[in-house]
């Protein structure tokens, strides 16, 4: 898979949340991860929450999908950001 963000958004993600969308992308590797179709919205766009190292992180992103030229499916990153005690709490129900 390979993910793609607009770096100008990228950049004011870092300042906002704490969290580079280069590392937000590692919650993909999370064999754990949850993710759900983001409500009220226009595009594909969904939520993955899942741990790099010991932060749970949410990813809002479209779902990858194939593009011209590319072997592997295509997905854009939107915005990244340290889970809420809620969004733990779901994850860890998942979990176990």
């Amino acid at each position: 898979m390979i993910w793609t963000w607009d770096p100008v958004k990228a950049a004011a993600n870092a300042v906002k949340h704490g969290i580079s969308i280069r590392v937000a992308a590692r919650v993909f590797e999370d064999p754990m991860q949850l993710s759900v179709p983001e409500p009220h919205t226009d595009d594909d766009r969904w939520r993955t929450l899942g741990r790099i190292a010991e932060a749970l992180v949410l990813v809002v992103h479209t779902a990858p999908a194939p593009e011209f030229g590319e072997e592997l499916p295509v997905g854009r990153i939107i915005s990244a950001r340290r889970a809420t005690v809620r969004e733990r709490r779901i994850y860890e129900e998942g979990v176990h």
